[in-house]
């Protein structure tokens, strides 16, 4: 009986000890990913809690306004804007991986099929608009005014040889509207939600040299607790970079 008792005070000291940290994460692969390191983290005395989200807004509000501890889904570009047009100081803890912005189609089978005044969307936030019509202009769809800028609008398109029609929406958005658009930039969470095999199905991918590595933010007030610090050992790991190699085979690339 005083061995129960004992193994009983050891499991209340391990409760009472264990701190809880609350992720903001898009599915995939974000939320998978997490869901992946909870078992280690939980030995660690970590209880990680991942909140699903299907928007590029709220994670990060919901960490500012301390109502969430920390984000997974977006990248420095990103957050950059978000920073800069919110008022608020986010900040980078680590980068975890790359995800490619592919083109996609289900009426094309490539992009020299693409017809005149053809319809396409792309995400219509600042920095992921911009890296799509990068890469619309390193696949010769457009040429840009300058094809360096991320923040490119369509009103930076300087050349259209086949008129396209290039519309703007809501990045989660872009996966429901294929069928009836003639090309669609997806970012790959979204493409891999809606079943869409990257490596094989994208028209036009970007390389593995992409610029846009996916980030682990929380506040400037959080980044340095135990708890965060013990995340980002497992999301380093080689544990994690096996997983991300072998569930996602190349549609998303380790970036540790």
């Amino acid at each position: 009986m005083k061995k129960l008792f004992a193994a009983l005070a050891v499991v209340a000291s391990f409760s009472a000890q264990a701190e809880a940290l609350s992720v903001a994460a898009t599915a995939v692969p974000h939320a998978e990913i997490l869901e992946f390191l909870k078992p280690t983290l939980a030995k660690q005395g970590v209880e990680l809690n991942v909140k699903v989200f299907t928007d590029y807004v709220q994670p990060n509000v919901q960490v500012a306004e301390k109502r969430l501890d920390a984000n997974f889904f977006q990248h420095q570009p990103y957050l950059d804007e978000f920073n800069s047009s919110r008022k608020t100081n986010l900040v980078s803890v680590a980068g975890v991986h790359i995800e490619p912005l592919g083109a996609y189609s289900t009426k094309i089978k490539s992009l020299a099929e693409l017809p005149q005044g053809a319809t396409v969307v792309i995400p219509n936030d600042a920095t992921n608009g911009g890296r799509a019509l990068l890469l619309l202009d390193k696949a010769g769809v457009i040429k840009l005014k300058d094809n360096q800028s991320i923040t490119a609008t369509p009103k930076d398109i300087a050349e259209n040889p086949k008129s396209v029609k290039v519309r703007e929406l809501e990045a989660a958005t872009l996966p429901r509207v294929l069928s009836q658009v003639d090309l669609a930039l997806i970012n790959t969470n979204y493409a891999l939600e809606a079943k869409l095999d990257p490596a094989k199905d994208a028209l036009v991918i970007e390389g593995a040299d992409s610029p846009y590595v996916n980030i682990l933010v929380a506040r400037p007030d959080n980044k340095d607790g135990a708890a965060m610090q013990k995340l980002v050992t497992a999301l380093h790991s080689p544990e994690v970079k096996q997983f991300i190699l072998e569930k996602y085979k190349g549609a998303i690339v380790p970036a540790f």
